[in-house]
């Protein structure tokens, strides 16, 4: 009885909850809820993805060989391994391990900010080789040896390209500042094994938008190093 009155009377404990029980279960079905959300928003660029791959495939696949396949690579073991990160951090807040929480947070943050940079030198090379698919496009179609008809397919590619990534990158960000707020908690020493929702709440955040990458991999970049080579 006892122990079960210091549960109920935790300091993290909120005044509508009657446990902290039913306080993370609360909190993990408002995540699923909001990932729902985040799936069916991704789920209509993948839907739009599919129906334009199907109605030009050769563009898409000329398209796809401007990307660095090398670099996508990079990135995806990059968040492979911040996902393992995030998920030791969940199991040390589980376990009261303070200092080993502290630590796979903060690599879990320079995993993700090593990401974004590399998306960055990225986006800076398809804007030196004017590929981004607006004023001042470099047709490369145009060159001997290319069918003209692929640049507007290779446009609605790249459109997509930038659409996807871009997204998938503002999540990234949006997780990044997610991290710097746990990092700040676990230093200030709120988190226990009675109260760890949010370091939970976190990993499922950062899984999905890891899990949305690892789609987008070899959609975008190994379409065309697959089919026509780089």
């Amino acid at each position: 009885m006892a122990e079960s009155h210091t549960i109920k009377h935790h300091p993290a404990l909120k005044h509508h909850f009657d446990t902290m029980e039913q306080q993370r279960e609360a909190g993990t079905i408002g995540m699923w809820v909001f990932l729902l959300t985040e799936i069916m928003f991704f789920g209509g660029l993948f839907l739009a993805y599919i129906i334009y791959r199907a109605k030009y495939p050769a563009g898409f696949e000329a398209a796809s060989n401007t990307l660095d396949v090398y670099l996508g690579g990079f990135n995806t073991v990059v968040l492979i391994l911040s996902s393992l990160t995030m998920a030791m951090s969940v199991y040390c807040a589980q376990t009261g391990k303070q200092k080993m929480l502290i630590v796979y947070l903060v690599l879990t943050l320079i995993l993700g900010s090593v990401f974004l940079g590399v998306k960055a030198v990225e986006y800076e090379h398809k804007f030196e080789h004017h590929l981004f698919p607006a004023v001042g496009f470099y047709d490369w179609t145009h060159e001997p040896g290319h069918d003209p008809q692929l640049a507007d397919q290779a446009r609605i590619f790249l459109w997509l390209y930038f659409a996807m990534t871009g997204l998938h990158a503002l999540h990234m960000v949006v997780g990044a500042g997610m991290l710097l707020v746990l990092i700040y908690f676990a230093w200030r020493g709120k988190y226990s094994p009675e109260y760890h929702a949010p370091i939970e709440l976190g990993g499922l955040y950062w899984h999905f938008v890891d899990i949305v990458w690892i789609f987008l991999f070899p959609l975008l970049y190994l379409l065309g190093f697959h089919l026509g080579g780089h």
